[in-house]
């Protein structure tokens, strides 16, 4: 394989993982709520989600998920039912957990494990991103296929721009959630972002496919 084609790959998955959407809101909400460092062991759920979601669409999974119209609801309207709790979560959550002098000493912060599954769930309950692989990947990969090595290697590539790009957000949560304390509107911004949350979650389950 090529530079050029590294290239084109690495920017495309680049994009596509940057792009807003349900896993990037959480890494926002995360690196409000309890810090960059902390949001670490989201992005890893995110990107474990990710990674397996890949794996099953080079294994030719994805064209039954496309093709079964009841597995595709059942996973969509799970991972919908899922941010509408989250949602739900986040909305009710005390704006004291926002200070960020108090945050990385709180022993009511989430445990690293819960951070983790909160964004594989996310992650795993969309079941367009499946979909999205099996189109995707064909694109990459030519008439003589790829070696074991290869499609080690794009995996790879995959999971670290999923990572940088949700570290991008969780950065950006931290440097804002500075703003919200001095600003006081920590309850404010808890109910935008849950409500958010809900949303999405919703329009997740009333979307077509």
């Amino acid at each position: 394989m090529s530079f050029e084609f590294w290239l084109i790959y690495a920017a495309t998955i680049f994009i596509a993982s940057i792009v807003p959407g349900p896993s990037m809101l959480l890494a926002l909400t995360h690196g409000i709520r309890y810090g960059a460092g902390r949001a670490m062991f989201s992005g890893l759920g995110n990107v474990a989600a990710s990674m397996l979601q890949a794996g099953v669409s080079i294994a030719g999974l994805g064209v039954l998920l496309t093709a079964s119209q009841p597995l595709f609801l059942v996973i969509k309207y799970a991972g919908a039912a899922y941010l509408v709790w989250l949602g739900f979560t986040v909305w009710r959550a005390p704006a004291e957990n926002l200070d960020i002098d108090t945050r990385v000493i709180r022993k009511a912060s989430k445990p690293a494990h819960r951070l983790f599954l909160d964004a594989f769930m996310v992650a795993l309950g969309n079941p367009k991103a499946i979909v999205f692989f099996s189109a995707l990947f064909p694109q990459f990969i030519g008439s003589d296929g790829v070696t074991a090595l290869e499609c080690f290697l794009m995996l790879f590539v995959m999971a670290v721009l999923a990572f940088v790009a949700w570290m991008i957000y969780a950065f950006g949560g931290e440097k804002i959630a500075g703003m919200f304390r001095r600003f006081s509107i920590g309850r404010i911004v808890n109910r935008v972002l849950g409500t958010t949350f809900i949303g999405a979650g919703i329009g997740l389950a009333v979307s077509e496919r």
